[in-house]
């Protein structure tokens, strides 16, 4: 049979130059089978995006109409995550132009020398928002040394979250932002975990709420409780070759993007470090950007 011609250059959509590099990148890696390993390495982890999603929350006042959080998850601070990829998540935090940064986990890697590594980013990111940073810690965090970890965010100036609530907002509108420990740390520290309950306890009961937890796995129990979770820890899945396993291997199919249960929503956030091999494939490194609306 006759094949139809081939389309004008001028009807081919334009890949921007990021997409384009990815592609090609990724197909070169897949023909030649381990090369998928030094894309994912140099230039997967690297290659980081700012996603941006709104979010409606019910009962949010109409003078928070708008008001943006920057998440920045899962960093793990360490032997692949230094200098010159802090100065890179600074750049997008400033970029992404958020009222709030929040730091959901899993910020320093094993290590708890790169504590003070953690302190210097915290320090740089809060003159970025004007309510400042909110963080809680999650499961690497308390490998590396929980202690460590919470004296490196305070000294740099974060709101830890660890249980906690704090009111965002003021006299003409406010809502509740909570935080939570991490769900291992129920297996690592008598009577440690999240509870929820002492975070409620510091704020407001009328307020709408937005929670802080590290592992998406939490968001069954806090559901009836909060509009929004918003979470790190899947990575996306990380390495995902044709197919992405997480979607099946995780609780509740939990990897990436928003979820809903009920009324309240769940965002997961890819992650901006790597833990493991220090290489992304199809799961490219994120900051989030997370619009709240008034419903």
């Amino acid at each position: 049979p006759a094949v139809p011609p081939a389309a004008p250059p001028s009807a081919l959509p334009a890949l921007p130059r990021r997409a384009f590099l990815a592609n090609g990148a990724a197909g070169s890696a897949f023909l030649i089978g381990g090369g998928s390993a030094v894309y994912g390495a140099l230039v997967g982890r690297h290659d980081y995006v700012i996603e941006e999603i709104a979010i409606p929350i019910q009962g949010l006042p109409r003078s928070l109409d708008g008001f943006s959080i920057v998440q920045l998850s899962d960093i793990h601070l360490g032997l692949f995550v230094g200098e010159p990829e802090m100065r890179a998540a600074e750049d997008l935090v400033r970029k992404a132009r958020g009222d709030l940064v929040v730091m959901t986990g899993d910020l320093i890697d094993f290590d708890p020398r790169y504590a003070e590594h953690l302190g210097r980013l915290t320090r740089r990111l809060g003159p970025l928002a004007r309510e400042g940073v909110a963080a809680i810690p999650g499961n690497h965090d308390h490998f590396a040394g929980i202690d460590a970890t919470i004296d490196a965010l305070e000294r740099g100036g974060a709101h830890v979250l660890q249980n906690r609530g704090r009111v965002i907002g003021g006299a003409g509108g406010a809502f509740a932002l909570l935080g939570v420990d991490d769900v291992w740390a129920r297996r690592r520290v008598p009577g440690g975990g999240p509870h929820l309950g002492r975070a409620l306890a510091d704020v407001p009961r009328d307020l709408p709420r937005v929670l802080l937890c590290h592992n998406p796995v939490f968001f069954p129990e806090a559901a009836g409780e909060v509009a929004l979770q918003i979470s790190g820890h899947t990575h996306g899945g990380q390495v995902n070759l044709v197919v992405r396993p997480a979607d099946v291997v995780l609780p509740h199919g939990y990897v990436a993007g928003l979820y809903q249960r009920g009324g309240a929503h769940l965002y997961i956030n890819r992650g901006f470090g790597t833990a493991g091999p220090p290489a992304r494939i199809g799961a490219p490194p994120e900051v989030s950007r997370i619009v709240l609306v008034a419903a």
